[in-house]
């Protein structure tokens, strides 16, 4: 038996998966985002743990007391910053936490081959610029940071005791060399760190310690090998055996991601594509990310009065395409994939006294397809080959999402058996892993396929009209955006 843990923004998963790769079991313990300023987005670090220890003890006992190893998946890039006695010195500042744009321009100033090391766009939601907000902000807090660690491997240093971090989540730092898989002592540098405040770095295969002995009490597990595991989305990637180039998958979670294998390290910093490790040696990967995928569903879901997101999307599939439907721009968090833009927000565009809710949840819909072909775009731009697109996230299981989506991405998706359970099954196949040494591409394999949806003719046309439309919205008020900010 083998355990993963999934320490997402909005609660933390653990998985039970047996020998013969099925999920025995599965719980979950809810998490809160506080958002004190504008643009700010923290969570305290210790409730990762409390709701850690929650999803564990909910499974079966029999089923924990038999598990052999534990891997662990979580949200990339919150910065936790920890004291000499490990203890957290403020909230953490997570992923879509957008403050640090000025830091962003200083850092790429302080470091001017930033984007040849790490291959990405210095971005508000990465840890580094984090840092420097910190420490111009926070002067007293940032001289005595002593360890800085990403929200999986808090966890991790509580089960284990020790500070470790993957290659797939250490690329989200740009403190990462990502080409040689090392960190980058310039990186550190340009925010007054070092090495001794970073922690050790391991394949998500390897293991990284072993439970400790109270916490194995505490829990009802042995104490077993915790793999190093991996960011959500490249676990996400192990889970539904994406792990050679040309695979990819599209996770459908709060924020949005088109994930590709590829053989080296490729970039496009430019248009603020993502060029990051796998968590499997040897391996790379290129992302797109959108800050607002299942999350606007929900948004549109509680602001129009639909009871739940099925019956908002049914709502939509009962209205159907038309010319009059309002365009939405899907940034409601801001965006990052092309964008790189904090200040960016929602739009619904067109709206008339004939506006229905219907219309609006349509265009929900819709918008965030058209955020995802931009990903594509970027991705192909970059030199990316895509054979097959797999679904995963909580929305996979949103059957009328899924024309709409393959349309405006121009490629087929395939439905896996289990593509909603995202990274915790793929940690708990790097925990295994971590203990057998097994080759990995027999065991990541791709889970059985329920369906394949094709893109559809009938939106193709409309889609193609309205997409540039879309586009044109955005740049048209790029200037107003910030304006409003102010």
């Amino acid at each position: 038996m083998f355990l993963g843990i999934d320490v997402g923004t909005s609660s933390v998963k653990a998985v039970l998966v047996d020998d013969n790769d099925q999920v025995v079991a599965q719980a979950s313990a809810a998490l809160t985002v506080e958002r004190p300023q504008p643009l700010w987005s923290e969570q305290d670090p210790d409730s990762w743990w409390r709701a850690t220890v929650e999803a564990v003890r909910s499974l079966p006992e029999k089923e924990r007391r038999a598990v052999n190893a534990i891997g662990l998946s979580g949200q990339m890039h919150g910065a936790t910053l920890l004291d000499s006695a490990d203890k957290p010195l403020r909230p953490a500042i997570l992923w879509n936490d957008g403050r640090s744009e000025e830091e962003c321009v200083e850092l790429e100033r302080l470091e001017p081959r930033s984007r040849e090391i790490t291959g990405n766009l210095a971005m508000p939601g990465f840890t580094a610029p984090k840092l420097l907000w910190v420490k111009r902000h926070e002067p007293d807090i940032f001289r005595r940071v002593q360890s800085v660690l990403l929200p999986k491997d808090y966890v991790r240093l509580k089960l284990t005791g020790e500070k470790f971090s993957d290659m797939s989540d250490a690329s989200g730092t740009l403190w990462l060399d990502v080409g040689k898989r090392d960190w980058s002592d310039a990186m550190l540098g340009a925010t007054s760190l070092n090495r001794s405040n970073m922690p050790q770095l391991a394949e998500g295969n390897a293991p990284t310690g072993k439970l400790r002995a109270d916490v194995a009490d505490q829990l009802g597990i042995p104490r077993v090998v915790v793999a190093g595991g991996g960011g959500d989305n490249a676990a996400s990637a192990i889970g539904v055996g994406v792990v050679a180039p040309k695979q990819a998958f599209l996770s459908l979670g709060t924020s949005g991601v088109l994930f590709v294998v590829t053989d080296r390290f490729r970039p496009n910093p430019a248009k603020a594509a993502h060029a990051f490790c796998h968590c499997l040696p040897g391996r790379w990967h290129q992302m797109s990310v959108i800050l607002t995928a299942a999350a606007a569903i929900d948004w549109v879901t509680q602001l129009a009065g639909f009871k739940n997101v099925v019956e908002t999307v049914a709502a939509a599939e009962k209205r159907g395409p038309h010319k009059q439907t309002p365009i939405f721009l899907p940034y409601l968090s801001g965006e990052r994939t092309p964008h790189n833009d904090a200040h960016a927000r929602g739009v619904f565009f067109g709206l008339s006294a004939e506006t229905t809710s219907a219309d609006l949840a349509y265009a929900v819909l819709e918008g965030v397809a058209y955020a995802f072909a931009d990903g594509i775009d970027v991705l192909k731009e970059a030199g990316s080959e895509i054979s097959d697109v797999t679904v995963v996230g909580g929305a996979a299981r949103l059957p009328y999402w899924g024309p709409m989506l393959a349309t405006a991405l121009n490629v087929p998706l395939t439905y896996r058996e289990g593509g909603e359970v995202g990274g915790a099954f793929g940690a708990a196949r790097l925990g295994r892993l971590a203990l057998t040494g097994e080759n990995p591409d027999k065991v990541c394999v791709a889970p059985p396929v329920t369906r394949i949806v094709k893109p559809d003719a009938g939106l193709k046309e409309q889609m193609a009209y309205r997409r540039p439309l879309f586009v044109s919205l955005y740049q048209n008020l790029k200037k107003s955006f910030r304006e409003f900010a102010r």
